[in-house]
């Protein structure tokens, strides 16, 4: 751990008058409607302090709505929404002075350079020009931008300028972290420095909401997780919860045909069709893989891990969604 990680490790993420029992957030049948379009629709979950807790879904789930409402930007529609055990639609100023947003846009003011942009965004919260001079170079070492320090931002790498994000989320020392798409558009060497950022930041006991479409990411980095379609909450839990209880802990792939179905039915375990392929769920690839063998002509077998990724496709479709 670097020194800027020691650092950031000192600040007290403890919340006055909560427990480790006291949700965070605490949303009951929370609904967001645009006229008559149901962008949420009736959903419940919790959040607890130093959880990591991600909103998976397609395009038009829901989540991006959620996370607004979450940030008190967006007002609900219906239903229960408390954030550090206050009501949301009523108490919006105290609830943001301890929010970190990462939006899914990457809105830095581009005639100002990195430096400038921390210090800017830290008067938004009344923090003393000295205190934070401090924490900006504290943090600009935590992202690993020293060298950027006075640099525009338009020279800087799509990376670089996510991670800045990342940096001006934790000028005030928030108490919740609430991140919409935190590493969309990046390549993987920056999308991997992002997570060993919001790894350490988890470590520390931070409180992390966020959505992605990186289902990897989710595994990664989630305690709990909900998959959302269509406004709904299709799901709840840990990743290693869901891959176990909706595909199981591995998967064996087949070429689709009716001789391969037939083995599988006789068989009796859960699979799916996917086009010219059959994908069988089980704890037990090398007994299904040897009965087909034994059993049939499957042609191509293959074996693997079950993962998020999975879950996700046979719970949402795999239909393309806009």
């Amino acid at each position: 751990m670097n020194r800027n990680e020691k650092v950031l490790m000192r600040r007290d993420h403890t919340y006055t008058g909560m427990d480790a029992r006291t949700p965070v957030i605490d949303a009951q049948d929370l609904r967001k409607t645009f006229g008559s379009f149901v962008a949420v629709n009736d959903i419940s979950f919790s959040v607890f302090p130093g959880e990591v807790f991600g909103f998976l879904g397609p395009n038009g789930a829901g989540k991006t709505t959620t996370m607004k409402m979450i940030q008190c930007v967006s007002p609900k529609s219906g239903g229960s929404l408390k954030v550090f055990g206050r009501e949301a639609g009523i108490y919006q100023r105290s609830i943001k002075k301890r929010l970190g947003v990462v939006p899914q846009e990457t809105n830095l003011d581009t005639e100002f350079t990195c430096f400038e942009n921390l210090l800017v965004y830290s008067r938004y919260f009344g923090i003393p020009k000295q205190e934070a001079t401090g924490r900006i170079e504290e943090l600009l070492g935590f992202v690993q931008l020293e060298e950027k320090r006075d640099v525009l931002i338009e020279r800087l790498s799509g990376g670089m300028k996510r991670r800045l994000v990342l940096a001006r989320a934790l000028i005030n020392n928030p108490d919740l972290l609430v991140l919409d798409e935190p590493t969309i558009g990046l390549d993987p060497q920056a999308r991997h420095l992002i997570w060993e950022k919001l790894k350490v930041l988890q470590a520390q006991g931070n409180t992390i909401v966020f959505t992605t479409h990186y289902l990897e990411e989710a595994e990664r980095l989630c305690n709990r997780l909900v998959i959302m379609d269509e406004g709904k909450i299709l799901v709840e839990g840990s990743p290693a919860g869901l891959i176990s209880g909706h595909v199981g802990s591995d998967i064996v792939e087949a070429e689709h045909t009716p001789e391969v179905i037939a083995c599988i039915e006789n068989m009796g375990v859960s699979y799916e069709v996917f086009g010219d392929m059959v994908q069988i769920f089980t704890d037990n690839p090398r007994e299904v893989a040897k009965n087909l063998f034994d059993t049939c002509n499957p042609g191509h077998v293959f074996a693997r891990r079950g993962s998020l990724e999975d879950v996700f496709l046979k719970l949402t479709g795999r239909a393309l969604k806009d």
